[in-house]
């Protein structure tokens, strides 16, 4: 990389450095050709080599320093004359090429990806690589930010990078304006190196995320990759190749509001786990049983048709969609949906709901606000495509809003940070609204009116030491580890840490609401919902065996000589 700027640098100074040599050339030429005179007026020989590069050297650099070794003759003076000028002339010619030179696109680059190079050999921490610093992105980073995950950004416009650089963030951020699908700028960011752990996909393009996937696929066949995708048939490509973790937004929604439908209070507890942490939390949804109409049969509204046609309701859907479509039996309109008549057509006075859900978010606010004006008791959800319109969704105040972007980000981050989340999410849409009911009303004291923090607790040596030294002491097997201890603050032992235990991850099973009492092994992984302030003070009880030993014994039996004489 030093290499190529030098070689650069050369490259756009090549005319002005040939001309300043040429010019001294022909000073320091004339200077040994042209006689002088001594203090007889007797002519004298022509200054030497040395002579005439010395003289040439401080006068031309506008030092100035007199005539050496005696006084000039009439013929020397005129010569160092035009000299004068015309080196006055290569230095400005330079100089106004190296300023130029200052501002070449090229060069800025070049220096940019050298930057970029050295923050990303130079990490030591484990961290992932971003590409694509659209909204999608910008909401990973800020989270990752939050929960200290350390990260590296990639995206082929210059605006989110510089938004990036003059962020906010509590770590140095290396990023890059480059084409993320190239594999040259994949192996920059530092893709084989030891402590990239993962890889995501997320930029407004299915084909680019495809070949970013494809890419690290090839080059680093062990690492995770998280990638977006709207298109089926993109999303089986990847799937072909073993990408990890594949996110359809529209399909996601969908499955989450058929769990509203059946099951708000899954549905809630869902979104309290999911969402980024230290956010408001929502409010629960009612979402009615009965005549929905879908206005759009893109994507999105053939994923939200098929999950109500899962519950039953085939018969009361009725799909609005301006394009010749095969609406799989359904009762279909003709129209964008935007102007009344469609709605009435489609039965909008004894419907409970609605799904504005066209790709363009004005015709949804459209949408939206005709239905509402025709039946102000209909449910309605939205979907909001673009972050910038926030302001206008927010003042209609619909029932569900789905921003792609957010459910995108939600869903990357919660496998990238806590994968075992996925697995309880599922359990979620598996049990009973009492059973939810019952898991958020052990959150509610603990939240605070916020979206907790959701984290995974691994009991290795390398994550957690203290408690890997715990369980390993043939000593300590008459006071066993038990979740409670971990539930415990090592400042008050007699006060709860706010925070609860929500599965057990062992031998691949999952022991869901472990009880406190639970005796911990060498292996398991636990997963945690609280406040930041109860995650530090977990993890230091489970790096630093003093705090861990004062939560298990109500006493510190380590620590120096003096110490223990002292206790």
């Amino acid at each position: 990389m030093k290499d190529s700027i030098l070689f650069l640098v050369l490259r756009r100074m090549r005319a002005p450095l040939i001309a300043i040599i040429l010019i001294y050339a022909i000073s320091i030429f004339g200077l040994t050709l042209i006689p002088g005179v001594d203090a007889e007026g007797q002519p004298t020989a022509p200054l030497s080599f040395f002579d005439a590069f010395y003289f040439i050297s401080y006068t031309a650099s506008t030092i100035g320093f007199g005539e050496i070794p005696v006084a000039f003759s009439y013929s020397q003076r005129f010569w160092v004359t035009i000299c004068i000028y015309l080196t006055v002339i290569g230095w400005t010619y330079s100089i106004l090429s190296i300023l130029n030179l200052l501002k070449d696109d090229g060069l800025h680059r070049a220096l940019a990806t050298s930057r970029f190079s050295r923050k990303t050999r130079r990490m030591t921490e484990p961290f992932c690589i971003i590409c694509g610093m659209g909204e999608t992105g910008s909401l990973i980073s800020q989270t990752l930010d939050q929960v200290q995950m350390r990260f590296v950004a990639i995206d082929h416009r210059p605006e989110p990078i510089q938004e990036l650089e003059l962020g906010d963030y509590q770590a140095d951020v290396p990023a890059l304006q480059a084409d993320a699908q190239l594999p040259a700028t994949l192996l920059l960011a530092g893709l084989q190196l030891p402590a990239c752990k993962a890889v995501l996909a997320v930029t407004n393009n299915d084909d680019t995320n495809l070949a970013i996937a494809m890419n690290v696929r090839l080059l680093n066949p062990g690492i995770p990759i998280i990638a977006r995708a709207e298109n089926a048939s993109i999303a089986a490509n990847m799937a072909s190749f073993g990408t990890n973790f594949i996110v359809d937004p529209y399909t996601l929604y969908a499955r989450r509001l058929a769990l509203a439908l059946r099951n708000p209070s899954g549905f809630q507890l869902v979104e309290w786990l999911t969402r980024v942490p230290e956010t408001p939390l929502p409010e629960m949804p009612h979402p009615p049983t009965g005549h929905w109409i879908i206005c759009g049969y893109g994507h999105f509204g053939r994923a939200i048709v098929h999950q109500l046609d899962a519950l039953g309701l085939h018969d009361q859907v009725t799909i609005i969609d301006p394009r010749p479509t095969n609406p799989d039996d359904h009762k279909s309109i003709l129209s964008n949906g935007t102007e009344s008549s469609p709605l009435v057509d489609a039965g909008i006075a004894g419907a409970v709901g609605l799904v504005a859900g066209s790709d363009n978010d004005i015709n949804n606010l459209s949408i939206a606000i005709t239905a509402r004006h025709l039946n102000p008791k209909l449910f309605i959800v939205m979907r909001q495509s673009s972050a910038a319109n926030s302001i206008l969704f927010e003042r209609f105040h619909a029932n569900l809003t789905m921003v792609t972007t957010h459910t995108i980000a939600h869903a990357c981050l919660s496998f990238l940070t806590t994968p075992m989340l996925g697995r309880f999410v599922r359990e979620i849409e598996k049990r009973d609204a009492d059973w939810a009911e019952q898991v958020l009303n052990q959150l509610k004291p603990i939240t605070k009116g916020l979206v907790p923090f959701v984290w995974r607790l691994n009991l290795t040596q390398a994550k957690t030491p203290a408690l890997h030294q715990w369980l390993s002491n043939p000593e300590n097997q008459s006071t066993p580890l038990q979740l409670l201890h971990l539930l415990t603050s090592n400042r008050h032992r007699d006060e709860p840490l706010a925070l609860m235990a929500l599965a057990i991850e062992r031998a691949g099973k999952l022991i869901i609401l472990p009880a406190a009492n639970t005796e911990l092994a060498i292996g398991d992984k636990i997963l945690f919902a609280g406040v930041r302030d109860a995650w530090n003070e977990q993890r230091n009880a489970a790096q630093n065996l003093n705090a861990l030993e004062y939560v298990i014994l109500g006493h510190s039996a380590t620590g120096s000589l003096l110490g223990r004489l002292l206790a």
